[in-house]
């Protein structure tokens, strides 16, 4: 009996805290980790932000709120997946909200040289301007958001990178963790999809001014 209870008491504890103590101090190192490599990146999510966004202090904004998003939603990036570009999605979803909020009170102000940025690039993809070009005076940075909200994300990734952010094919399948020809097959596809949704925009307003 003596020799039984010695085994018990020779037995160790068990604490039922330290596997709980254990999955906290890991998940604390995975977030700081995971901060530190996202804020990394802070100067490429902002200049894409810069090119999206129509003034510095809008820039900063957009940049601050994509950093607190992917904060709060840290734990749905997988580990050892495409961090830049999963910022950037962010980034352009929340540019892509802010610009349905904006078009709620519109702002009747001319535009500057570096709005007509987008459309010249998709005027330029085709080897210049076409019958769409009468659209630009009336181009605005809403309706630019309106019609890329209408491209499918994988298409819209690549028309932020490369033709607003105005990174390279290389520098953008870097990001996406695609090869440079997805890259560009992508690019073309979706600039006509863009250029499609503008002007199917614009129609619409010629129709509904013709019936009134």
């Amino acid at each position: 009996m003596t020799g039984g209870s010695v085994a018990v008491m020779a037995e160790p504890r068990t604490n039922g805290s330290e596997p709980e103590a254990n999955r906290l101090a890991t998940e604390a190192r995975n977030r700081v980790r995971f901060e530190e490599e996202a804020l990394g990146l802070s100067d490429q999510v902002y200049r894409v932000a810069r090119h999206l966004a129509s003034s510095r202090e809008e820039a900063d904004d957009l940049v601050q709120e994509t950093y607190a998003r992917a904060f709060r939603s840290w734990k749905s990036y997988t580990p050892g997946t495409n961090l830049r570009a999963w910022l950037l999605r962010i980034l352009t979803n929340l540019n892509i909200d802010r610009g349905r909020r904006t078009q709620r009170s519109p702002q009747m102000q001319p535009l500057e040289a570096n709005d007509y940025y987008l459309y010249d690039k998709l005027a330029d993809s085709d080897g210049g301007p076409t019958a769409e070009e009468k659209v630009v005076e009336r181009l605005s940075q809403d309706d630019i958001v309106t019609a890329l909200s209408e491209v499918p994300h994988d298409f819209r990734d690549v028309i932020v990178l490369v033709d607003i952010g105005d990174f390279s094919y290389q520098d953008a399948a870097q990001i996406l963790g695609i090869p440079i020809g997805t890259v560009m097959s992508r690019l073309h596809r979706g600039r006509r999809i863009l250029k499609r949704e503008l002007a199917d925009t614009f129609g619409e307003e010629d129709d509904a001014e013709d019936e009134t």
